[in-house]
């Protein structure tokens, strides 16, 4: 049996619902993006590395308000996403040659939100052939780069993008 070790994956396991010490992971205080693995900001909005990726470079575009109502957004908030998820794409494409990308925001539980508390938008590269079997018979996902190399060439190109 082959195995396939991911040590991080032990913090989200320790946390309660994706939240840890009752604190939303979401709301980052920019003293340390790169602790944070902020990828890059705009005004109203930023993107965050998914430290618990469903895929190489999974990344969220989040507002910097904490609000979970999609509706309750501002207009300068909302564009400032779109915004940043149109960067993202172009990022991907680029630096990542994906072949597709999930974009995509899941409201309420029942939709899949792991976290209702803070609206998000998730972006996952794709590429042909990344789903095998292990995700359905061994419930495991195999991800082919470490999350700190994705996020240096994310950042990098990010900045390189933005100024």
């Amino acid at each position: 049996m082959e195995r396939v070790w991911a040590p991080w994956r032990m913090e989200y396991i320790n946390s309660t619902a994706g939240k840890s010490n009752n604190r939303c992971f979401l709301c980052v205080d920019g003293r340390d993006d790169e602790k944070a693995l902020i990828v890059g900001r705009k005004n109203k909005a930023f993107v965050i590395m998914n430290r618990f990726p469903y895929t190489n470079g999974h990344v969220m575009v989040v507002p910097v308000r904490h609000t979970g109502l999609i509706e309750e957004l501002t207009d300068e908030e909302s564009l400032d996403m779109m915004a940043l998820v149109k960067i993202m794409v172009a990022i991907f494409k680029e630096e990542f040659n994906v072949d597709g990308l999930n974009i995509g925001i899941n409201v309420g539980r029942a939709a899949g939100a792991g976290l209702e508390e803070h609206t998000h938008i998730h972006i996952v590269p794709r590429w042909f052939g990344d789903t095998n079997f292990m995700p359905v018979v061994g419930e495991t996902r195999v991800i082919s780069e470490h999350i700190e190399a994705s996020y240096k060439k994310l950042k990098r190109r990010f900045i390189e993008k933005v100024l």
